[in-house]
C-alpha cells in the first residue's frame, strides 16, 4: 500500500499536469508551491524536484499538443535553446541569494501575473 506522502506526491503531481495541459504551466506555478506548502519542502529543493518533474510533464504535453497541430517546432526551439543559457544562470544565482529573498520575489511574481490576468 502506497504511503501517504506518495499518494500526496501523486496528487501533486497530477495537478501539475493537469494545469501544464490546461494553461502551458505547471511547474513554478503549482507545483513549487504545493510541494512547499503541502509537502514541506524547502524552496530549493521544491526547484528542483519541480524541475526534474517538467522534464516528463513537458515531454508528454508538447507530445499531445503535437498531435492535435499545436506546436511550432522551429519557434520552440528558438526559444528553448536559449532557455538554458538562461536556467543556468537563474541555477546559478539561486543559489548565491537567501531563500528568503527567492521566495519573495516568487510571490511579487506570481501576485503581478494574477493581476494582469484579472485587468488584461
Amino acid at each position: 500500500m502506497p504511503s501517504r506522502r506518495t499518494l500526496t506526491l501523486a496528487g501533486v503531481g497530477t495537478l501539475a499536469g493537469l494545469f501544464s495541459g490546461l494553461f502551458g504551466i505547471g511547474g513554478g506555478i503549482v507545483l513549487v508551491p504545493l510541494l512547499i506548502l503541502v509537502l514541506r519542502f524547502g524552496e530549493r529543493e521544491a526547484t528542483g524536484t519541480s524541475l526534474a518533474a517538467i522534464v516528463l510533464i513537458a515531454a508528454v504535453a508538447a507530445g499531445v499538443q503535437g498531435l492535435y497541430g499545436n506546436v511550432r517546432l522551429v519557434e520552440a526551439t528558438l526559444v528553448g535553446v536559449p532557455a538554458v543559457g538562461g536556467v543556468l544562470a537563474g541555477t546559478w544565482l539561486q543559489q548565491r541569494v537567501p531563500t528568503r529573498a527567492i521566495s519573495l520575489l516568487f510571490a511579487a511574481l506570481l501576485v503581478a501575473s494574477a493581476v494582469e490576468l484579472v485587468l488584461g
